[in-house]
């Protein structure tokens, strides 16, 4: 039985210049670039994420990663 999972990875540069990842599970499978941007710019404009670099600064990548699992094996129960 195949399993397709989507993960959104929104990435962000802190105060020290480092990425920092915020992984996001089953994103809508209609959400837009647009809708992507203006959800990271809130994040930062809010400052509600510390990090150990300092807060979020500016956007660096946005992703929707999806992978499909094919469990080929169930142990019996």
């Amino acid at each position: 039985m195949a399993d397709n999972t989507k993960t959104m990875r929104l990435i962000f540069k802190n105060q020290a210049g480092a990425n920092f990842t915020l992984t996001l599970d089953n994103p809508r499978d209609d959400v837009t670039g647009a809708e992507i941007e203006a959800v990271m710019d809130r994040i930062i404009a809010a400052n509600v994420i510390a990090t150990s670099g300092g807060a979020l600064v500016s956007k660096y990548d946005a992703k929707i990663i999806g992978q499909t699992v094919n469990d080929l094996y169930d142990p019996a129960q």
